[in-house]
Order: structure tokens, then C-alpha cells, then sequence
């Protein structure tokens, strides 16, 4: 089995915790090089893993032993790191959200496809065990019709886990473009779509900045409509204080259906008649240190990678799912309902 070559470009804290623990952990792969512009902590990560350390990114995709990258940069730099990548010829996993707008996420697809290179986008929460059932069990009918949902992801911010602080780069909107919305938001859009099977065709939103220090939102919440006309709710936030939240309730003709909203069970399907039946599938990954289980996100993508298979979350899929985002913003900014570009 040929041993497959990493790099890593941005050593913030999504590559702390998910990025090279995981490609370490995944056998048949080596961390060759590791990017930021922190000298000191790429030297650090470097070490720990026997990289190369580089501060210049195209110093980096210059290596022709390097096969797959992952970029964990702030999401202005997504785009055009992304396609920088695949133009040297490396397979690349990118952090969401992938891109700051529609054209850029097409230039990234377009560039992957040129490339005849494997673009992954880092969409984690479809790989939960909670959502994987849900998605199960709903294609069996289990309840029925779906009408509508609740969908929500909130803690209390960035600063007390970002490598930087209270200066981090989530607040500064020409480094992130968006605040929760892109970055707890797109992750329940995402969820949404593959559990409901199926695109979201209508936003409004009212997105603020309520608590924060940032020129970017901290608070947003949407109403969505699928094509099959089930409506929903869904809450990104920066401000819940008390403790993260990320559940989902999703509700049918025949019961409801809820996800992570019990400490215990993952998955609950409640009958109208009663009935209750609990699915105890394991913790959802969270920003705390202990919270921190394996995504399944670098497996999945070094299996593509390895038997050339497709991506299995292809950069079209991860614009389907910033769409309905920029809708959302879009909606804000127009006090109207939009409709989301398929």
C-alpha cells in the first residue's frame, strides 16, 4: 500500500484537534509538511509529528511528494489556497465554509475538475452517528411525511478556543466574511440537507451581532423550505453562554425525531402513540478538549484518495450547502424572502 503524503496549511485549532491527529491516526499516511504564518507553531507541529515546518504556503505545494493537503485557513483564504492546490496536482480537503460567495466555490469546483483532482469540503456533522440514523431512518419511513424541524448550533463563541484569543481571526470579516452563520450555520445546513435528502428553495433570516466585539454576526436565525414544502427553523449562535447546543427535532406524521437532544441518546423516534424508541450512538464532536472524537472526515477522504473514488462531499455539495447561507444573508439584508440558487 502506497503511503500517502499530507500537508497541512494552518495550524489554528480545527487542525490541532481534528486535522493531524486523524491523518496520523489513519494508517498508510505520513504528515510531510505542516503551513502557518506562525513560525513557532508550525515549527511545534512539525516536531511533534516529523514534518517539515513552512510558513509560505507555496513553498509547501511546491514538494511533488505531497499528495493531499487540508486547508484550515481563515474562509477568505479558502478559495484561493484551495485552487492554488489542486493546480500543483494535490487532492485537497478544505474547511467549511468552503468559500465567500458562489463564484468562488464554482472556481474551486471548476479547478478540481481540471485538475482531474479529488476535492473534499469538511462537512463533519453529516458523519455523526445521530445523523447518519436520522437519515436511516427517515428513508424508511419511520415517521412518515416530514413537515417540519428545529435545528440549532450555539456556544459561546470562538474566543475561548481559537489559538488566537479574543483576537481571532472569527471576528474580523475580512478574514472570515461571516460570523456563527458561516461557521456553526452551514454546518446544520449541511445536516439538514443530507438527513432531509433533499435542497432547500427559500430563506429569510434575521442575522445580528448581539453580544461581540466583531464587525461579523454572532446570532442568526432562519426559516428554510425544502422543495417538498417542509418548512424549519434553524439557530446559529456565538451567545449561548451556558453550554454548546446541537441538537435537532424533526417532526412528521406519525412523531418526532430527536437529534443530540438528550445527554444520553443520540437519536430518540417518539411516536404519536407514546412510544419511544432511543438510540444511545455516542457523542457528537465539541470545542471542548474532551469532546474531541474522531470525525471520520480524513477517513473518508484518504479512502477516496486511495481507491479514486469520488469525493464524498464534493465541492458542489458544499456550495449547495453556503447557498442557503448566503440566502440567508442575503435575506437579512433585504428584509424579503430568497430564493436559494440551486
Amino acid at each position: 500500500m502506497k503511503t500517502i503524503q499530507a500537508g497541512i496549511i494552518g495550524c489554528g485549532t480545527i487542525a490541532k484537534f481534528r486535522h493531524l491527529p486523524e491523518y496520523d491516526q489513519e494508517k498508510g499516511v505520513t504528515i510531510k509538511a505542516v503551513c502557518d504564518l506562525n513560525k513557532e507553531r508550525a515549527e511545534g507541529y512539525a516536531k511533534e509529528f516529523g514534518a517539515t515546518a513552512y510558513t509560505d504556503f507555496e513553498k509547501l505545494l511546491e514538494d511533488d511528494e505531497i499528495d493531499v493537503v487540508s486547508i484550515c485557513t481563515p474562509n477568505a483564504l479558502h478559495a484561493p489556497m484551495t485552487i492554488k492546490a489542486l493546480e500543483k496536482g494535490k487532492h485537497v480537503l478544505c474547511e467549511k465554509p468552503m468559500a465567500t460567495g458562489s463564484e468562488e466555490a464554482q472556481a474551486m469546483i471548476d479547478a478540481a475538475k481540471k485538475a482531474g483532482k479529488l476535492l473534499m469540503i469538511g462537512h463533519n456533522q453529516r458523519y455523526t452517528p445521530s445523523a447518519q440514523k436520522a437519515r436511516e431512518l427517515l428513508q424508511s419511513g419511520a415517521l412518515g411525511k416530514v413537515f417540519s424541524f428545529r435545528t440549532t448550533f450555539g456556544h459561546d463563541g470562538p474566543e475561548g478556543w481559537s489559538v488566537e484569543g479574543k483576537d481571532t481571526w472569527f471576528f474580523n470579516k475580512d478574514m472570515a466574511f461571516i460570523g456563527a452563520l458561516g461557521d456553526l450555520g452551514v454546518h446544520k445546513t449541511d445536516m439538514m440537507r443530507y438527513v432531509l435528502d433533499e435542497e432547500f428553495t427559500e430563506a429569510a433570516a434575521m442575522v445580528e451581532t448581539l453580544v461581540k466585539k466583531a464587525d461579523v454576526d454572532d446570532s442568526a436565525v432562519c426559516l428554510l423550505k425544502s422543495e417538498s414544502g417542509v418548512i424549519g427553523t434553524m439557530t446559529a449562535s456565538w451567545t449561548y453562554n451556558a453550554q454548546e447546543d446541537n441538537s435537532t427535532v424533526i417532526y412528521g406524521e406519525k412523531g418526532m425525531l430527536r437529534l443530540e437532544d438528550d445527554p444520553t441518546d443520540s437519536v430518540i423516534l417518539q411516536y404519536a402513540t407514546g412510544e419511544k424508541i432511543k438510540y444511545e450512538l455516542g457523542g457528537i464532536q465539541t470545542n471542548d478538549e474532551d469532546g474531541q472524537v474522531n470525525s471520520d472526515v480524513i477517513h473518508q477522504f484518504i479512502t477516496a484518495v486511495r481507491e479514486g473514488k469520488p469525493s464524498p462531499i464534493s465541492g458542489e455539495e458544499g456550495k449547495k450547502s453556503l447557498e442557503v447561507i448566503l440566502a440567508a444573508l442575503e435575506s437579512n439584508q433585504t428584509k424579503s424572502i430568497v430564493k436559494i440558487n440551486s
